[in-house]
């Protein structure tokens, strides 16, 4: 029993050494891997078979199962590969610019104004809301917004995000839940010197139960919110 053992010690080690010169040049002529006791190609075979894009990469390096590299001239990846060939992964994302997202300011559809038409300065100097006219109009934020007077209007002009209601004019409320929704002009108020608008006075009603939170809130989606979000009016 003891010579057997050594005699099968001694070939492990010589099947061991061989195997071991062999990996570290896959090139040498005379340490062909291909034709070892332990073929590597054997079994695990990315050369046949199974899926050679699948599992250890056979483009990888140099193939130590075929004499000319399988990288070379026609990848045995491509097809299968959905990143062989021309990556859809890389550069210019093919998915960006599909999704579409709500506008910074909300408008009505319809008639393109923001406010559907209410001046926005007329909230802070006369406390109420109040129409605006197409003869004093001021584009700001991709949106036509209409004032009562040339001097709400000059106001606006000079620093529009005082006057402009928060989140772009859409209710509060909604923007608090995640949800992008029109608003009612005449469900308004200031607070800290700041316009909110809601979408109803029943939904303003609900807003006003918890101020501070709802605003936290809303601050923390506000404007990624608007990414891929459709306006519900």
């Amino acid at each position: 029993m003891k010579l057997k053992y050594l005699v099968a010690a001694a070939i492990a080690s010589i099947i061991t050494v061989g195997f071991v010169s062999v990996s570290r040049d896959w090139n040498t002529a005379t340490a062909n891997p291909c034709a070892a006791q332990v073929n590597p190609c054997a079994s695990n075979n990315p050369c046949a078979g199974a899926n050679p894009c699948a599992g250890v990469n056979p483009c990888a390096g140099v193939n130590p199962c075929a004499g000319a590299n399988p990288c070379a001239g026609v990848n045995p990846c491509a097809g299968a590969n959905p990143c062989a060939g021309a990556n859809p992964c890389a550069g210019a994302n093919p998915c960006a610019g599909k999704a579409k997202s709500a506008p910074k300011v909300y408008v009505e559809s319809k008639s393109g104004l923001a406010i559907r038409g209410t001046d926005p300065v007329a909230y802070f100097t006369e406390g109420k809301a109040v129409k605006g006219s197409s003869e004093f109009e001021y584009e700001w934020q991709g949106a036509t917004w209409r004032f009562s007077s040339a001097e709400n209007k000059n106001l606006f002009a000079s620093n529009p995000e005082a006057y402009a209601p928060q989140y772009g004019g859409y209710c509060a409320k909604a923007l608090s839940e995640g949800n992008v929704v029109s608003t009612d002009p005449n469900a308004w108020k200031i607070v800290d010197g700041k316009l909110y608008l809601n979408y109803s006075p029943q939904v303003q009603r609900q807003w006003l139960r918890d101020v501070p939170g709802n605003i936290a809130k809303a601050d923390a989606k506000w404007p990624e919110v608007l990414v891929g979000a459709t306006v519900f009016e």
